[in-house]
Parts: C-alpha cells; structure tokens; sequence
C-alpha cells in the first residue's frame, strides 16, 4: 500500500534549456448559481480575484485558494459541463487537521479526515479508513467537501514532495 512509482521520464523534471514551462494557473467549475457560488467559495476565505460580465450571456468569476498559484473560474458561458462534475480537485495543504478545521469553523461541511484502505479510495466513500495515514506518510491523509452545486474538493496531506517537484 505504501509503493508509490516516481516517473524518470524527463517531461516531469524541471524545465532546463530549451523546455518551455507550462504551469496549471486555472481550473474552471460548472454552476447552476452563480451568486451561490460566489458567496461559497468567498466564505471558503479564497481571494476574488475578478466577477466580470459582458450583459446577461456572460459572466466569469475567479478565485484563488490562499498560497495557490491555480485559481478557480466559474460563471456563465465558461463551460458545457454539467454543474457538479468537476470533481477530485486537489488542495494540498501541508497540515490537514488544521485546513480541515478551518472550514469547519467557517460553517463549511468537510469530511473527517481519511487515509485509503485500498487504491482509489480517495476517490470513493468505500475502502476508506478513519483517520491519518497510520505513519502520518506524506501524501497520504485527505479530507473532501463540496460546493452546493456538488464539485468535489479533496485535501491531501503532503509534508515533504516526491523528487522532481
């Protein structure tokens, strides 16, 4: 359970002569209420960033998680999916207990924390255990929540990165 493969491929390794870097910087999430939305993630403490509109066809809202370099969009016209198929977003947080209580203090409804009984269970209620992974490994503690329109968030744990991040 423990086995976790490290690629060696160079397009995981840091950029050197001649590599362009390509950096995750936003991340758009179907809604069916804008202003619901909103008020959520602002209550989730995130930075606004921009609620931009253009009439009644067009609006973008972003957000960006604190000490995140990816934010979040959402609004009117950004994207054909559903609302509430985005989902296994990924927060890390370099202590979840306290992440997890920060939310809970903000009225937010956030799972206990979690490690995986077996592979993917991130990803599923079932095969998960109660509680930190058993020796507190990095990358191996989560907690979830949703927004009102059903987008899934995961906090994973991770203390000290895997070589080449």
């Amino acid at each position: 359970m423990s086995r976790i493969d490290v690629s060696s491929d160079t397009s995981s390794k840091t950029p050197g002569a001649g590599a362009v870097a390509m950096n995750l910087e936003v991340v758009v999430i179907p809604v069916s209420d804008v202003d619901r939305a909103k008020d959520f993630y602002g209550s989730l403490g995130w930075r606004l960033d921009a609620d931009v509109a253009s009439g009644d066809d067009f609006r973008l809202v972003q957000f960006t998680p604190p000490g995140s370099g990816c934010s979040a969009q959402f609004g009117i016209n950004l994207t054909s999916a559903a609302p509430g198929s985005a989902q296994s977003l990924y927060l890390v947080v370099s202590d979840i207990g306290a992440a997890r209580d920060e939310l809970v203090a903000r009225a937010v409804e956030v799972s206990d924390v979690f490690h995986e009984g077996t592979r993917g269970a991130r990803f599923h209620d079932a095969g998960r255990v109660a509680g930190l992974s058993p020796d507190r490994s990095s990358y191996g503690s989560f907690a979830s929540f949703s927004d009102p329109d059903g987008n899934g968030w995961l906090f994973q744990e991770v203390t000290t990165r895997l070589p080449g991040r």
